[in-house]
């Protein structure tokens, strides 16, 4: 088991930081489709920070081995995954094409793969049993 969490942090880092990089090079326009109109801040300028984000993590992704700390990321990976994610619903709701995503039908069942990524960094780092541990250590610390 540990070979295969090993494994799918390994790539699940590697898209990351392909994301990332994407974020902040060729795609930058696709990436725009994604933030919302009424979010308070230029497009642009979410789309170049959340691309420098998404390669710290998956970097991190790809170094962070030893526990708890590879648990705490896992949770701050899955944490991204979720902020982000009214930026997905954005692109359905306002009908936004991007990475060819070019219907409704197309935007709103990708909506769904967003809960599997949250799955993947929770599962793959061990990072629910560890916050769990982290607490459990803290509460009897305090008695």
């Amino acid at each position: 088991m540990t070979i295969l969490k090993n494994a799918g942090q390994a790539v699940l880092g590697s898209i990351l930081m392909f994301a990332g990089i994407t974020h902040l090079t060729v795609a930058r326009q696709e990436f725009q489709a994604q933030v919302p109109d009424w979010f308070p801040l230029d497009a642009d300028f979410v789309v170049i920070a959340s691309g420098i984000v998404e390669v710290t993590l998956g970097l991190a992704l790809l170094t962070i081995w030893k526990q708890p700390a590879r648990g705490v990321l896992g949770a701050i990976v899955a944490t991204f995954f979720v902020v982000i994610f009214p930026g997905n619903i954005a692109q359905w709701l306002e009908h936004k094409d991007g990475f060819g995503l070019d219907t409704d039908t197309k935007r709103f069942v990708r909506l769904f793969f967003q809960p599997l990524l949250v799955w993947w960094a929770l599962g793959v780092t061990s990072a629910i049993s560890t916050i769990r541990s982290i607490r459990a250590a803290r509460t009897s610390a305090t008695r």
